[in-house]
């Protein structure tokens, strides 16, 4: 299974989310710039629980360079799939959760969510010398969290049947649940061993996640989000959306909205529409032309109800003009 977009947009713009995609590539980046020496990197930024609890080991590296790891292990990548499937992932559930707890509270929680999986890890595999790596652990804090705020969304997910693309909408908390019983029976597969893939660092994440959530909606607010709102205005909707034709009397045609900013009802805007009725759902490319106005019409030949003798009516999406940013 494939998330591709969930159904809740965000009311501003993720700076935090995209920061973080940001300097996770530019690490990645930094990484494979190492050449020969990239072992050497890895092994001094990466996490390797045997540098804390092999006395040995330890005393190579100094009290900075352990506390440093505990944080930097989280931006590192094992290969770019890793990375892809990490940004891919704080890409979509990232943003609402951060809509949730405003910029500050959010990058602090996601930093928290690191290193709580990093220490779950360190303390399940204390004397592995092999080193743990990647923004696995905190993300799924992020998707602990998801899960506990918005259960009822919807994940728009791909899923790939004998190469034909079948694309389905997942409740969230179906969606999430599944992943997080995934991570625990590939955790106990494992035999406890210390390589491939940290499960119990997805594990301790996602559960530190949802019960850190609590305490963090608890703290008061800082005024950040309000700031980003008039500073950095958020000048785009979602370019995947989820659209509900729904017929109106007997007619042929279907009716639905798609979602559009004042910025790109001046400018225009290209946008891939999900149809959320029948099964498999079918994405549509949609181009809004500039100069759009509120409950403007755009027509899609041939995509409303069936006759028996093959005609079909056409859909029409209304446009909807909002601001992100209020």
């Amino acid at each position: 299974m494939i998330p591709l977009r969930d159904t809740i947009p965000a009311r501003t713009r993720p700076v935090v989310t995209q920061a973080l995609i940001v300097v996770n590539v530019l690490v990645y980046l930094l990484q494979m710039a190492q050449g020969p020496y990239l072992e050497r990197f890895v092994y001094l930024y990466g996490l390797v629980p045997a540098r804390y609890f092999v006395p040995q080991i330890a005393d190579y590296f100094s009290a900075g360079e352990q506390a440093f790891a505990l944080i930097s292990f989280m931006f590192l990548h094992g290969g770019f799939w890793h990375l892809l499937g990490n940004m891919w992932s704080l890409y979509i559930f990232g943003d609402n959760v951060e809509d949730r707890l405003g910029p500050l509270r959010y990058a602090a929680f996601y930093l928290l969510c690191g290193l709580a999986s990093g220490l779950s890890h360190l303390l399940i595999h204390r004397y592995s010398n092999i080193p743990t790596i990647g923004a696995s652990g905190a993300i799924a804090g992020v998707m602990g969290a998801y899960f506990i705020c918005f259960p009822r969304s919807r994940i728009l997910t791909l899923i790939p049947i004998l190469f034909i693309p079948y694309f389905i909408e997942i409740p969230a908390y179906f969606f999430l649940g599944v992943w997080f019983v995934l991570q625990f029976l590939n955790a106990a597969g494992s035999g406890g061993g210390s390589g491939g893939v940290a499960w119990w660092a997805h594990i301790g994440g996602f559960v530190v996640g949802m019960g850190m959530l609590k305490i963090f909606d608890a703290l008061p607010g800082t005024g950040a989000s309000t700031a980003l709102r008039r500073y950095v205005p958020r000048t785009a909707t979602d370019r995947l959306q989820v659209i509900r034709p729904a017929a109106q009397g007997d007619s042929l045609d279907l009716y639905a909205t798609v979602s559009i900013s004042s910025h790109e009802a001046r400018t225009g805007a290209r946008k891939m529409v999900s149809i959320a009725t029948g099964f498999p759902k079918r994405l549509l490319r949609v181009a809004v032309p500039p100069g759009v106005t509120q409950d403007s019409l755009l027509r899609l030949r041939g995509l409303g109800r069936p006759t028996p003798d093959g005609r079909r009516g056409d859909l029409f999406l209304r446009v909807a003009i909002v601001d992100p940013t209020v």
